[in-house]
């Protein structure tokens, strides 16, 4: 953390500020309620995390096969989600190199929506920023879950 920059700058001291503890065991990753915790907090207010981040959140390194599994669980996030009317929140979940959810992502939630584009590149980005805005807006407060 940079000397000029406030304690909440930095993911842990965004962690604290918003009352998460890192959790213990591979479990974490599967806690719906948890992840689904860190995606409510990260949305309220107006930022995506990387999936490094969520998984260091969760009391973890990154690594591809927790990546994946990570991913299971906004599956299940954003299929209850859709049923309640809500909108995505795995959208808030980007690739360090280019802020851009990954192919799971793409492949599970694009054509829903209709988008046929590219998974990368600028119209890639335009849909992703409008998709995470809607998870701005959203007043969670009154979500019902």
């Amino acid at each position: 953390m940079m000397a000029n920059q406030p304690p909440e700058d930095d993911l842990g001291g965004w962690l604290a500020a918003n009352g998460f503890a890192v959790a213990e065991g591979p479990g974490a990753i599967a806690d719906v309620s948890r992840v689904r915790s860190l995606l409510l907090a990260a949305a309220r207010d107006g930022r995506a995390l990387t999936y490094g981040e969520c998984l260091a959140a969760l009391g973890h390194r990154f690594t591809r096969p927790k990546m994946r599994a990570l991913c299971c669980t906004l599956d299940t996030i954003d299929e209850a989600g859709a049923r309640a009317g809500e909108p995505n929140l795995a959208v808030l979940v980007v690739r360090q190199s280019d802020g851009l959810p990954g192919q799971g992502w793409w492949i599970g939630n694009a054509a829903k929506a209709g988008y046929t584009g590219p998974w990368t590149g600028p119209d890639a980005m335009t849909f992703v920023l409008h998709r995470q805005a809607a998870a701005y807006r959203y007043r969670w407060e009154d979500a019902g879950r």
